[in-house]
């Protein structure tokens, strides 16, 4: 095993490392306090109120009213969720509207929906990774049932501007959900001004354990369950709840709320230290995505002439941990659908790496990484055969 010391983590739009704080307020709902929460007695009542507490914490963080919180497994689930119940509300409505750089967790529900009778409309981005709100707003019809569309990217960090897309979906009557597991802690959310119908958000994203996420749905928004059974959750989401993992998201949201200053200052310091000391260091480097409108802990890079997969073996040899695109399509053969859709050159989605940090980085990490990627990608680049261009222009 590697010693979590000698690693530099800078994958934390994959998963994050759990908040001490987080550890702590967990544990006794693993061992002393294990009633179930729907039992009537006052040792289930005691884990009812953990609950409850863990629902008005997550409610601070985005901004909302507590009943508004269903609690779910992931964020997977919670995506396929605001889906599922937009197409079950009205059956003449069996159309979505969604993007073409959504998470597979979007994607590939998304694909499956078709196949099963349901249109579903893609709307592209430009080589910055931006929508194009015009041609959304033309992508919805009277059959409509939902336009689904992340906040942030995972793989670019690029941030779409979901107001303006919740206040189109408002005016064509139409339901409006975002992915924002990615977004949740890392910029403020506030949904009690919003027209956002539902929102997903996923506890692993913000120092919280995996396996626990939720769904935000506006109490004037009628809703569809995905899971069927008990009345738990308010009849929204069946099944006996993880406890101990609620009650983790619900400290890991308030950590997350009270480190958001942080978030933005600090983490963003970091990132963007790295990014332009690669940029400095490393020759033909790009950065993929928008460079504004963005998480500040995001940096999506493209070196040419190497390949991303052989990039991350030999980062791996020292302790650096990051992502050809996102975590769920490493050891694919594909290249991250993100990139393709922004029309970048093959050569660029080849080398495409993504480097995400958090707040327990340190600028030991920059510095070590600063160090070790650049020694590595000029490495790399010598060690690969010459393209045809660059065999043209030696002659």
């Amino acid at each position: 095993m590697i010693a979590a010391e000698q690693i530099i983590y800078l994958d934390n739009n994959a998963t994050t490392q759990l908040d001490p704080a987080v550890i702590e307020e967990m544990l006794p709902f693993l061992t002393e306090y294990y009633g179930n929460p729907s039992s009537g007695y006052t040792f289930g009542r005691q884990v009812r109120r953990a609950i409850d507490l863990a629902r008005e914490r997550v409610a601070a963080l985005v901004g909302c009213e507590p009943g508004e919180i269903v609690f779910t497994s992931c964020g997977t689930e919670s995506n396929n969720a605001a889906v599922n119940s937009a197409l079950h509300l009205d059956p003449n409505r069996r159309h979505v509207v969604t993007t073409a750089v959504e998470h597979s967790a979007t994607r590939r529900h998304c694909e499956i929906v078709a196949k099963r009778g349901c249109a579903v409309t893609v709307v592209g981005v430009n080589g910055d990774g931006n929508l194009d709100l015009e041609e959304l707003e033309r992508a919805i019809t009277p059959q409509t049932a939902i336009v689904t569309a992340m906040w942030a990217n995972n793989e670019t960090g690029v941030l779409f501007p979901v107001e303006k897309i919740a206040e189109i979906a408002r005016r064509k009557r139409v339901l409006f959900h975002t992915d924002a597991i990615q977004t949740v802690g890392k910029i403020p959310v506030r949904l009690a001004d919003s027209t956002i119908n539902s929102l997903s958000l996923s506890a692993h994203k913000l120092h919280g354990p995996k396996g626990v996420g939720a769904l935000y749905v506006n109490k004037r928004s009628a809703f569809k369950p995905l899971v069927i059974g008990g009345s738990q959750e308010n009849n929204r989401r069946a099944g006996t709840e993880n406890v101990a993992s609620i009650v983790a998201l619900g400290k890991a949201a308030e950590c997350a709320g009270a480190a958001l200053a942080e978030e933005n200052s600090r983490v963003r310091a970091m990132r963007d230290r790295f990014e332009s000391g690669l940029l400095e260091r490393i020759p033909n480097a790009f950065v993929n995505g928008d460079l504004e409108a963005r998480l500040p802990n995001t940096s999506n890079l493209s070196f040419t002439g190497i390949e991303s997969d052989a990039a991350l073996v030999m980062f791996d040899r020292h302790q650096v941990c990051c992502s050809a695109g996102s975590a769920c399509r490493t050891g694919s053969l594909k290249a991250s659908h993100v990139l393709r859709a922004m029309s970048l050159s093959s050569e660029r989605t080849r080398g495409s790496m993504r480097f995400s940090f958090g707040r327990f980085n340190t600028d030991a990490d920059v510095d070590k990484a600063l160090e070790i990627i650049p020694a590595a990608i000029l490495k790399l680049r010598a060690m690969s055969p010459p393209t045809p261009a660059r065999e043209t222009a030696a002659v």
